[in-house]
Parts: structure tokens; C-alpha cells; sequence
């Protein structure tokens, strides 16, 4: 008699990447969401390539993000942006981190959503002002207030965000916890 052997089931991670197919996972939120640790550990679990397109930018440029918005202002940031990012989602699969500002531009927002399914690390003020009152990188927050601005930023920034595809909520867990609930995300999407 033969034995029927039942292949073990598919892990999270490998119902995720299959569920992705081709097409990019683009990460979007505003700053300190964590679309850089967490895009960099899903794109770890799924087996994909990371890329960072603030990192990306700084290459290309030679500059540093706040040296950019010195010299040339934030409207000529955001068109070497769209640039940088409509160049990245050309090929994939792969992960993508975006900067906070740019799914808020119409023009990018249009690349993202036609070269990947977008996921919004959507969090809330407490936990953002937490990650990012430690460093003074931030271009946008360096105000008199800038915990009033971050706010402000999330009042003008999360109806946009609220487009994606998909929402995952960033909070104060570990980053495995994150990766986990994006790749569940991913998985699910698939099934609706």
C-alpha cells in the first residue's frame, strides 16, 4: 500500500513572497514608522533585495537628505525623489522604504502604486516623537515646536497614507513582531 505523503505547509514568509509575485512591496509612513528596520528584515524573511530610497537619493547625489533640502529646497528634493523612486520600482521584486514625504506627492504616488503594493506603517504620535526626538536628522522637524510639526505632519500626511493597499500598525513591540504582522498582511491581501 502506498503512502500518500502530505508536503509541509507553507511558511508564512513563503505564502508572503508568493502573494508578492513580482511586483515590489513599497513601505510608506512618516518618519520613525520604521520602514527602514522593518522593510530591511521583510525583505530578509521573503529573500528579496532591500533598498532604502532616502539612502538611494543620498548616493546618487552625493548629499546627505538635510544637506539637499539646504541647499536646494524641499520642492527640488521632492523631484529628485520621484526620479530616484520611478528608477527603483522599474525591476523587482524587492523592498522598498520610502521617505515620509514621498507617497504625499501625487506624481510619486502614482509610480508607487503602479510599480508595487504599498504597505503604510501607520503609528502614533507617542511612538514616533519616541524614535525620533533622539536624533536632530530630521530636515522637517528642525522647528521651534517640533513635536507640534510631527503632529502636524500626521494630521496633513495620514489621509494619503490612508490610500495603501495595506496598513500595519507600528507600536512599541519587537521588529520580528512587525515583520510578522506585514508578511500576515501580505498573505492576506492575496485571500480578499
Amino acid at each position: 500500500m502506498t503512502e500518500l505523503i502530505e508536503p509541509a505547509p507553507l511558511t508564512l514568509a513563503e505564502q508572503a513572497r508568493a502573494a508578492l509575485g513580482k511586483r515590489n512591496l513599497v513601505l510608506i509612513g512618516l518618519m520613525g514608522a520604521g520602514k527602514s528596520a522593518i522593510g530591511r528584515m521583510t525583505a530578509q524573511a521573503l529573500g528579496i533585495p532591500f533598498i532604502d530610497s532616502d539612502h538611494e537619493i543620498e548616493r546618487v547625489s552625493r548629499m546627505s537628505i538635510a544637506d539637499l533640502f539646504a541647499a536646494y529646497g524641499e520642492a527640488e528634493f521632492r523631484a529628485l525623489e520621484t526620479r530616484v523612486i520611478k528608477r527603483l520600482l522599474r525591476s523587482g521584486p524587492r523592498v522598498v522604504s520610502t521617505g515620509g514625504g514621498a507617497y504625499i506627492n501625487e506624481n510619486t504616488r502614482k509610480h508607487i502604486r503602479r510599480g508595487g503594493l504599498t504597505v503604510w506603517l501607520k503609528a502614533d504620535l507617542d511612538v514616533l516623537w519616541e524614535r525620533v526626538n533622539k536624533r536632530d536628522t530630521r530636515p522637517l522637524l528642525k522647528t521651534e515646536n517640533p513635536r507640534q510639526t510631527l503632529e502636524n505632519l500626521m494630521n496633513a500626511r495620514y489621509p494619503i497614507y490612508a490610500e495603501a493597499d495595506l496598513t500595519v500598525l507600528s507600536r512599541d513591540v519587537k521588529k520580528e513582531t512587525m515583520v510578522e504582522e506585514v508578511l500576515a498582511a501580505i498573505t492576506a491581501a492575496r485571500r480578499s
